[in-house]
């Protein structure tokens, strides 16, 4: 007779290789879900085109941007100037490459600095509940309450003209969105039972809101961010036309549309080239802000 013996068997892959395994697998199901939004990709094309001009736009521009020229003054598009020149007869098509790097600074950093507190105020909110959660609601529902330019205008009227304290400015606004979206998220997350057992274990609260809480709101963030960045643009463009932001003479895309809004009826192309990269360029971000809620959205079929 012979006894019957329990055979153990343990896995042979280790736990590291099976959550690399498991990234690799949702990487490859966000990136087919992301191919197929053709609106996405081509405006991710289009914004990388565009950063890609921020970083060398300097070294291959055609022209000097703020070196005028007084024998071509509000030239319209031709073989020397693509886009035409201005009311200094500088060219346009440098100048605009080379605003590139001044708008997308502006635009990122605000968005990025928003994006940061927004995300610790959502997660302090939405994890601790109580007072602070009232507090901080309530000090997002009184900024909601103004107009985002008309707040962003308070607040360089009050900090002074100049790019930094627009990206002050554009960042306080944008802040409350973040803070609500992720409050959301903390609050459903933080019921999940794996955030319950960490909490049985006796994990500190720190511990369970960056390791198990927090990267349940990187798709959100990463949504929303996109989505703030077309609006940054509008907003830094809207300061600087007002005189709020960059100086006249910076190659800013919004102080040259207040510089060539003078002379829209004899020289429109010191106008239309401007607005037309702003309009492509926050389409763009809000088409990939689309693609990426779509890829990034569990409910989405393959």
């Amino acid at each position: 007779m012979s006894d019957n013996s329990t055979v153990t068997v343990h896995s042979s892959v280790p736990e590291d290789t099976l959550a690399k395994s498991q990234a690799t697998g949702k990487f490859k199901a966000f990136t087919s879900k992301f191919m197929k939004q053709k609106l996405a990709v081509i405006s991710s094309g289009f914004i990388l085109l565009l950063l890609v001009l921020a970083v060398i736009g300097p070294q291959i521009v055609p022209y000097p941007p703020n070196e005028p020229n007084y024998d071509a003054m509000m030239q319209g598009p031709s073989a020397a100037h693509w886009a035409g020149t201005d009311e200094y007869g500088r060219d346009i098509l440098s100048r605009l490459i080379d605003g590139t790097r001044l708008t997308m600074a502006v635009s990122l950093s605000a968005v990025f600095i928003s994006a940061i507190l927004g995300t610790i105020l959502g997660l302090i909110s939405g994890y601790y509940g109580g007072w602070i959660d009232r507090l901080i609601m309530r000090g997002s529902d009184v900024m909601f309450s103004f107009p985002d330019l008309l707040l962003a205008i308070g607040i360089v009227a009050i900090l002074g003209p100049g790019l930094s304290n627009v990206v002050i400015a554009v960042a306080v606004f944008g802040t409350p969105s973040f803070a609500r979206i992720i409050r959301s998220v903390t609050l459903s997350a933080k019921e999940s039972l794996y955030v319950e057992a960490a909490r049985s274990m006796g994990a500190k609260h720190n511990r369970i809101i960056w390791k198990h809480i927090f990267p349940e709101t990187v798709p959100s963030i990463i949504v929303n961010v996109s989505m703030r960045i077309g609006g940054a643009i509008l907003a830094a463009s809207s300061l600087s036309f007002l005189g709020l932001g960059a100086k006249p003479t910076e190659p800013d895309w919004g102080a040259m549309l207040s510089m060539g809004r003078d002379y829209l009826s004899i020289a429109p192309h010191i106008v239309y080239y401007p607005g037309l990269l702003i309009f492509l360029t926050v389409l763009a971000f809000n088409l990939i802000g689309d693609g990426l809620n779509d890829a990034l959205d569990p409910k989405t079929k393959n």
